[in-house]
């Protein structure tokens, strides 16, 4: 047969075998892939999904995708901040403690020391208001300011004396003659009591005390002691 395309004719003996033979092998192709087709299974055809390739479904995927990292971007940020929060904390605990073993590391002060307690006054001695209680006074007094005497020496002159009598006066003698008459238990004068008297014993020359320790005072600046008094003197 003739084939009524032009340049077919026109085409050498292998060059239209060849053509033939691509027309054939064309064919083959689109029996095959109809055979093929029809014997795949509908449900290997229902297994592939359509794509989606409308312009709003496309916009929408992006965005719900931005969300999602916007959403995640946030908690890694929160999260991260959390961390650093708790690292800050965790330093700042450990500083704290460095700085409390540092401080209890400190050698301590020693305490200042107090003041020696000043001795405590001794008490009162009591006397007796006799004529004991009165050379026994007298004697404490005369011994602290380093005036000697003796509790016989005197005795012996008191009796001798006033004999023990704190009231009694001489009013006959020279002395009493002259205007100052002897007085007490030593029989003392009131300028020698004066010019005699102890400091810590009272000023009045009927005062037992204070006129046996002017008496004896100046018994000590005349004679040596009251104990070597064996007179008037």
């Amino acid at each position: 047969m003739r084939s009524t395309h032009s340049g077919y004719t026109g085409l050498s003996k292998v060059h239209k075998f060849s053509a033939a033979g691509l027309t054939a092998a064309a064919a083959a192709t689109v029996v095959f892939a109809a055979v093929s087709g029809g014997t795949a299974s509908a449900a290997e055809a229902h297994a592939v999904k359509p794509v989606a390739w409308s312009a709003g479904s496309f916009g929408e995927t992006q965005q719900d995708e931005l969300a999602k990292q916007v959403d995640a971007a946030a908690k890694q940020a929160k999260a991260d901040a959390a961390a650093k929060k708790a690292d800050a904390a965790a330093k700042a605990k450990a500083e704290q403690e460095r700085a409390s073993r540092s401080e209890a590391r400190k050698p301590m002060k020693p305490a200042a020391a107090k003041p020696a307690a000043k001795p405590a006054a001794p008490a009162k001695k009591a006397y007796a208001d006799n004529l004991d209680g009165w050379i026994r006074q007298s004697l404490d007094i005369l011994h602290a300011k380093g005036v000697p005497a003796s509790y016989e020496g005197i005795k012996r002159n008191v009796m001798r004396e006033s004999t023990g009598n704190p009231h009694a006066i001489n009013d006959w003698d020279v002395n009493a003659v002259n205007g100052v008459p002897s007085k007490g238990l030593l029989q003392i004068i009131d300028p020698t009591f004066k010019a005699y008297h102890v400091e810590g014993t009272s000023w009045d020359i009927w005062d037992p005390v204070a006129n046996i320790t002017a008496s004896c005072n100046y018994a000590a600046d005349k004679y040596g002691s009251m104990d070597n008094v064996n007179s008037a003197y």
